[in-house]
């Protein structure tokens, strides 16, 4: 199970458990069948995106559709009430409830699982009946797989929901129940969906024309040609309609060797290469017919999305028939969406909408390019400096637990080393170290494989041309200008760039990506412009080559030289580091930290050194900021690779 503690819950059909498999028993069993049910009909993979799935599935990684309903939950208090589901890029909404604290939905809705894919899903609660914005009273984390694999005999379980400023504290429970559905009867119920669309009269039989009408849907120019031909080779009783099986077995024959579908006749999507595992997956997630139960609405990306009073647009974010997810500029949103790499899902970061206007104002145009030629640089200088002072004063502790209710969702006081208390001064809390343990490091003793530098929002970029391309819009942006004369060398010009991003909500102490020596620090003074997206997507500023920075350089066996630049932002007081020039330092080791404020980390490595995780690639290819934590993988050595298959080359030339 996911986060938190689950019970049975009581339901009526209960009674007949013991007749019955457990929930265990028949997930394993339908596992089994989905992989031999439809491994014979995959003839290929792709990564090109669809509109439910980022990738074409194989059968083996196929888990199955799961039906996952909300089934009720019992609050400390009467409001109206609605839930979402958010798992991978999608979340899903409930209908309000009446005014109570025993809240009934009833909603379901159908979810793709795949083995090593999104099966995290987060349950949230938000009462309704605030005039400025719905409020997130409680949530769960369920682990779909892992629930699917338990051994119960009921249908209902009962979960905790869990404050959200304070997750040790439980605020309510919600009732829900999953199940996997029967891979034949997946099959069936695809194929009743596609017969469903044309057969006019609803007799379950398609006529000739109805048949030529599904032929056309499937936009498959050779099958629309001989719509007469393929009729009578489906029609295999000669009763002049073609009936459920008689259409399933027709799919299924020509899926081998002629695929009939090409394009979804629901929503009109290409399906780039159509088989029946990913042809069935698509239609029995995108025209779910339901079975009678509350049907949630779907077409958002986060649980705040959904909860909003307002209808959300979601063609704002995302193109709807590829769910291509990425800000279409990050200047041009006060709701960043960042993939959270842990949880596989998308999560939002909200900013204040009049700090969105007047950063627009600032580094979106020239007249606030003007301003920043003309004296705002410094008062950008003053004022993080005023502001770094007064967050180290006493009276600043005052503001720790308004800063905790800001972020309620987003700080984890159970991974923090000290209480609440310990924190004499809002800096101190700021800069908070964690627990050992609390950020496993990932393969520590392999020093060829590079490890994330901060809780943060990485990009990854194979050279700085995709930088550019996807991210970074500054007029001037260049290797040599950010790391300086001094610290760059030829071998970083075209290498490779991870930028994490720490927003004041983070951890603020930054660690070693690899092991290796320091060999020097280089401090580099400038601004302090802010490093939100809405500055760095401008073209009217260089943020990362003008603000203050201290690069510093390691030396390591595996990825040759890599350079790691710390920078100073808006509100930043300073930034210290915890070690010096010439020492050894393994990866996950603390390096220093930032002081109040938002702030950055970029790491340079030599060209050709190493092979960043695709997934951090693939997401930074769509604007796309993933949410790492210290110590998560980030890349591996090509260098440490490279000779390992020179040897093997030379030994088998040698014997």
């Amino acid at each position: 199970m996911g986060h938190g503690n689950s019970k049975p819950g009581s339901d009526d059909s209960s009674s007949n458990s013991a007749t019955r498999s457990s929930r265990a028993a028949k997930f394993r069993q339908r596992l089994h069948l989905h992989r031999h049910h439809f491994r014979h009909s995959r003839k290929g993979s792709s990564s090109d995106s669809g509109s439910h799935l980022s990738k074409l599935l194989k059968a083996d990684d196929f888990a199955g559709i799961a039906c996952l309903r909300l089934v009720n939950a019992e609050m400390k208090f009467k409001d109206k009430w609605l839930a979402c589901i958010s798992l991978g890029l999608q979340t899903f909404r409930t209908h309000i409830s009446d005014q109570t604290d025993k809240p009934t939905w009833n909603s379901e809705r159908k979810l793709l699982l795949e083995r090593n894919g999104a099966h995290i899903a987060r349950i949230s609660v938000f009462e309704t009946n605030k005039l400025s914005k719905n409020n997130l009273v409680g949530y769960c984390e369920v682990d779909l797989l892992e629930y699917l694999s338990q051994d119960s005999d009921s249908d209902v379980e009962v979960l905790d929901l869990w404050d959200p400023s304070t997750p040790s504290v439980v605020v309510g429970s919600i009732s829900i129940s999953c199940s996997i559905e029967d891979p034949v009867d997946t099959e069936k119920s695809f194929t009743k969906r596609i017969l469903s669309i044309v057969d006019y009269n609803d007799d379950g039989e398609l006529s000739l024309k109805e048949f030529s009408d599904l032929i056309d849907a499937f936009g498959n120019q050779l099958a629309a040609e001989k719509k007469e031909e393929l009729f009578r080779q489906a029609d295999k009783n000669g009763d002049g309609v073609v009936n459920l099986d008689e259409l399933a077995m027709l799919l299924t024959a020509h899926q081998e060797k002629e695929p009939l579908i090409n394009c979804c006749p629901v929503c009109g999507e290409v399906l780039e290469i159509p088989d029946m595992l990913n042809s069935m997956i698509h239609l029995s997630l995108c025209f779910d017919e339901g079975t009678g139960n509350q049907i949630m609405t779907g077409g958002f990306l986060t649980d705040k999305q959904a909860s909003s009073g307002w209808m959300f647009k979601l063609t704002e974010w995302v193109h709807f028939s590829t769910y291509e997810v990425g800000l279409r500029s990050g200047s041009s949103a006060s709701h960043i969406l960042v993939y959270d790499r842990r949880m596989k899902r998308l999560v939002e970061e909200i900013i204040d909408g009049k700090i969105v206007l007047s950063m627009r104002a600032i580094y979106q145009s020239k007249f606030g390019l003007g301003l920043m030629d003309n004296g705002a640089k410094e008062i950008l200088q003053s004022l993080s400096e005023k502001q770094g002072t007064k967050m180290d004063a006493l009276d600043s502790a005052k503001d720790i637990p308004k800063f905790l209710e800001l972020f309620k969702d987003q700080i984890n006081m159970n991974e923090v080393k000290y209480p609440l208390e310990h924190f004499k001064t809002f800096n101190e809390f700021f800069i908070r170290e964690l627990k050992p343990g609390a950020r496993p490091i990932s393969c520590l003793e392999c020093r060829d494989i590079a490890v994330c530098a901060a809780d943060s929002r990485l990009m990854a970029f194979n050279n700085v041309t995709d930088g550019a391309r996807f991210w970074i819009k500054g007029r001037k942006f260049s290797i040599q200008g950010l790391l300086g004369n001094e610290a760059c060398s030829n071998e970083f010009i075209d290498g490779s760039l991870v930028i994490f991003r720490l927003a004041p909500q983070d951890y603020h102490r930054f660690h070693f990506p690899v092991s290796g020596t320091i060999e020097k620090f280089i401090s580099i003074p400038g601004c302090l412009y802010t490093v939100n997206p809405i500055a760095v997507n401008s073209k009217y500023c260089n943020v990362f080559t003008e603000n203050k920075r201290v690069v510093s350089i390691i030396s390591t066996q595996d990825f040759g030289k890599v350079a790691f630049v710390a920078i100073g932002a808006t509100m930043v007081g300073s930034i210290t580091f915890s070690k010096k020039e010439h020492d050894y330092v393994r990866k996950g080791d603390e390096f220093g930290y930032f002081s109040f404020g938002g702030s950055t980390v970029i790491c340079v490595f030599e060209k050709g050194s190493i092979k960043i995780d695709e997934d951090l690639l693939e997401n930074s290819a769509r604007s796309l900021e993933t949410l790492v934590l210290v110590g998560m993988q980030l890349g591996v050595s090509i260098k440490k690779h490279a000779g390992v298959r020179s040897k093997l080359k030379n030994l088998s030339i040698e014997t």
